[in-house]
């Protein structure tokens, strides 16, 4: 039988995961990168190019490593629980080799087209046009992967800022800030209370005189370092915890968070707090920003009402003077390269599971990747990619189209009950669930209740530790001899870069002469007591 082709859009950490996929299952891929390399988000630049990723100098990852890490490859023991990107791209480039990626990718390729072809309802085969060396190329390929992510355009909504074209001062999207050396001695203005907004603020705030963060809403600021210093995502996202989630009632769980960020800092004292509550809107993380107001260099204000030539006028009236402005507005989702053909993606994005476009006739198309997980995404991204290589080889079926477009009304009406959405967040799930439901699409996901019976400590460890992604790889496709060793040990990775000092904690000799005297205690009690009876 001829093996089938299938073209990966876009070389970054969802594209390696969707060639890995496709390789797997004995599929050819072919990836197209517009770049000179891998990394997409992940691979900094110091001059952006329009149309990738742009990310500044700083970055650090908002989930852990053991949460992150792909389901049959991860990080190294001393790599540091939360990774600055360039650990983060050296970890790509290791995946890359090790799974022998390399080879099949055409760097310097943009993808133009990707249309249906004449005879696309039989053999659910597409064209591909790519540009490289000023020449187009049509290729065809029996299935299509887009993995090009969403952070590439930009959303600049200055329409929404009166006066914005009289501003004197300088003004940037923080796609294209890199870092602070530029805001000098400046007063600033950052809009947008998101991660990106977060963390520009907080940096400029070093060197600036003053910076102003602006948002219209407000924000819950979650921290990455969790009770005991221990990862927060690692911490929290359990299915031991979903179990609870599952069993209280929604107003309480949000009472309790609500406590505990607040515990940390006050978030209507710090003119923080949002009006809508905290799992119901995006998730926001900074382990400094507290720090910046509490000292001053960051003022929290309204939204910009008004720009002048010298100023901004917010909505609670007042005004100060500021000399640049960075918009922290997020990004637009776009796939240039379809939007000629309504007939592939409809003007909602409707997409099963987030990754077809129900109205195809044959679901040789998956978009890998634009889902977004409360929680990391490359493991989202890979149990998609392995999901759609067994749909490309026909193992797994789709439901009809009336039957997917039911599913996505009824997420999409959950979505509006639960959540407050902001533009572009209508593909937010939350990472357990959504994991395990593709995972059961798949027939991955972790028999529990089999663990129990025949592998206690697993199943212990599965049911209470982290939800890492190498409990998909314990049956069914893609099985990975290791993924029971990587479980069981995921807590030892977490540990391993924190002890470059090793100490004897403090209290531990105390402790134990304290159990040694709470023994002959218990033991003198129930002398006494025989005694006396």
């Amino acid at each position: 039988m001829k093996v089938k082709r299938v073209a990966v859009i876009g070389a970054g950490a969802s594209g390696l995961g969707a060639m890995k996929s496709c390789l797997e299952e004995g599929l050819e891929p072919l990836c197209f990168e517009k770049s000179k390399d891998i990394g997409g988000v992940w691979r900094y630049e110091e001059t952006p190019e329009s149309g990738r990723p742009g990310l500044y100098k700083s970055v650090t990852l908002n989930t852990s490593k053991e949460m992150t890490a792909f389901s049959d490859y991860p990080f190294p023991d001393h790599y540091p629980n939360y990774l600055h990107h360039s650990r983060m791209m050296e970890y790509l480039r290791m995946y890359t080799k090790h799974f022998g990626l390399m080879k099949y990718i055409q760097f310097l390729s943009k993808v133009c087209a990707v249309r249906k072809r004449p005879d696309f309802s039989s053999s659910g085969q597409w064209d591909v046009v790519v540009e490289a060396d000023g020449k187009q190329k049509t290729y065809t390929f029996d299935g299509v992967m887009i993995c090009s992510g969403r952070y590439t355009e930009k959303y600049l909504p200055l329409q929404d800022f009166a006066g914005i074209q009289n501003f004197s001062g300088t003004y940037l999207h923080s796609w294209e800030y890199k870092h602070p050396d530029s805001f000098v001695g400046k007063r600033v203005v950052v809009i947008g209370l998101g991660n990106s907004g977060v963390d520009v603020a907080s940096e400029i705030s070093h060197v600036a005189e003053q910076v102003f963060l602006s948002t219209r809403q407000g924000a819950w600021i979650w921290s990455r370092v969790w009770d005991h210093g221990n990862p927060m995502d690692a911490t929290l996202f359990t299915r031991y915890n979903r179990t609870i989630e599952k069993i209280i009632p929604t107003f309480l769980l949000n009472r309790w968070a609500e406590n505990k960020l607040n515990a940390r800092f006050n978030h209507a004292n710090y003119g923080l707090q949002p009006k809508h509550r905290i799992f119901s809107h995006r998730t926001v993380f900074s382990d400094d920003l507290a720090k910046h107001i509490i000292t001053g260099r960051v003022l929290m204000k309204p939204n910009v009402k008004e720009f002048t030539a010298t100023s901004a006028i917010f909505e609670d009236g007042t005004e100060e003077d500021v000399d640049a402005i960075v918009f922290a507005t997020g990004y637009s989702w776009t796939a240039p390269f379809l939007e000629a053909d309504s007939g592939i993606l409809d003007s909602q994005h409707s997409l099963f599971k987030f990754v077809f476009p129900p109205q195809l006739e044959k679901p040789t198309l998956a978009f890998i990747g634009v889902v977004q997980p409360v929680g990391p995404l490359i493991p989202s991204a890979e149990i998609q990619s392995r999901w759609a290589v067994r749909v490309f080889k026909g193992l797994k079926i789709l439901p009809s189209e009336s039957d997917m477009m039911a599913d996505i009304n009824r997420s999409r009406k959950k979505m509006t009950n639960t959540s407050v959405q902001s533009p572009g967040e209508g593909q937010q799930v939350q990472y357990i669930n959504y994991m395990d439901e593709i995972a059961s699409e798949l027939g991955v996901k972790p028999n529990l209740f089999s663990l129990f019976l025949w592998d206690p400590k697993l199943a212990k460890e599965i049911f209470y530790g982290p939800c890492t992604s190498y409990q998909y790889r314990l049956q069914g496709p893609g099985k990975w001899c290791r993924a029971r060793k990587a479980i069981l040990t995921q807590r030892d990775r977490m540990l391993k870069p924190l002890r470059t000092r090793v100490v004897t904690p403090s209290g531990s000799l105390s402790s134990s002469l304290l159990g040694a005297k709470c023994i002959c205690a218990v033991i003198f009690l129930s002398a006494l007591l025989l005694f006396i009876i």
